[in-house]
């Protein structure tokens, strides 16, 4: 069922890492990361942080149902997007290390729904008036990249092998930032926003299957750096579940001590 709220959000996501904790179900970790996310806009709306706090709420909805429905799609054995259909499959994938699950989802979420959920919000109206909330909402991501490579090394040990600190600008996270692929899809919804019919569905289709092909190139890598990552994976955790609440527990303490 279609959350109304984001309320009714979080506690979709919620029933999702139960059940992927139960499971061992890898989609608990991009879900865990998301519904950190989903956590701080709902706080910024309470703190009249933006400014259209009603809007920004529909928008957050409009976006998360596009995962929640696609996970309820693949879950049921329907079909689903091609992007979010190669992340649902990934799950799968043991050789994958926690990181790159991680950016499989915030890949598809933000570069294909991201833009959709914009558009949707904004039917009607002026694309432009949602523009200035859309880069609100980079801050918190961007705090929150940063925050992630930390927390990640307490499951993945030897992640400094590829110069995931926070201190690396030549990182592979940096490169691949929230914040970029964000700015990627504003672009990619303004293109949308004026196409109807036929055009928007084709349009979407076109995202759809570009963003597939960023996700593959994700999970694969070649040479000198499919060894650091068969390394960095022998000494990483192998316990889906605990990596999840390992995860969902750090979401937690970062609430309890972030400032109201």
């Amino acid at each position: 069922m279609q959350a109304q709220t984001i309320d009714e959000v979080i506690i979709q996501l919620e029933f999702i890492i139960n059940e992927s904790i139960k499971t061992n179900n890898r989609i608990g970790y991009f879900t865990s990361l998301y519904h950190k996310v989903t956590c701080h806009v709902r706080d910024g709306i309470k703190n009249n942080v933006f400014d259209d706090g009603k809007r920004m709420e529909q928008f957050d909805v409009l976006f998360a149902n596009r995962f929640l429905n696609a996970w309820e799609q693949y879950d049921k054995g329907d079909k689903t997007s091609q992007s979010w259909l190669i992340v649902f499959d990934s799950t799968k994938k043991k050789s994958l290390l926690v990181l790159q699950h991680l950016l499989l989802g915030i890949n598809t979420h933000i570069n294909l729904d991201l833009g959709i959920a914009v558009v949707e919000t904004m039917n009607g109206k002026n694309l432009k008036d949602i523009q200035n909330d859309f880069n609100k909402i980079n801050v918190i991501l961007a705090a929150l990249s940063y925050e992630l490579i930390r927390d990640i090394d307490q499951v993945s040990p030897l992640m400094s092998l590829m110069g995931l600190h926070a201190e690396n600008k030549s990182s592979v996270l940096i490169q691949f930032t929230i914040e970029n692929a964000r700015n990627g899809a504003w672009n990619f919804a303004e293109e949308l926003f004026d196409k109807t019919g036929t055009d928007y569905n084709s349009c979407i289709i076109s995202r759809d299957i570009s963003i597939k092909n960023l996700a593959n190139g994700i999970m694969h890598f070649s040479g000198i750096i499919n060894f650091t990552l068969w390394l960095i994976h022998l000494f990483e955790w192998k316990n889906v579940g605990k990596i999840i609440k390992t995860i969902y527990t750090l979401k937690k303490q970062y609430f309890k001590n972030s400032p109201s």
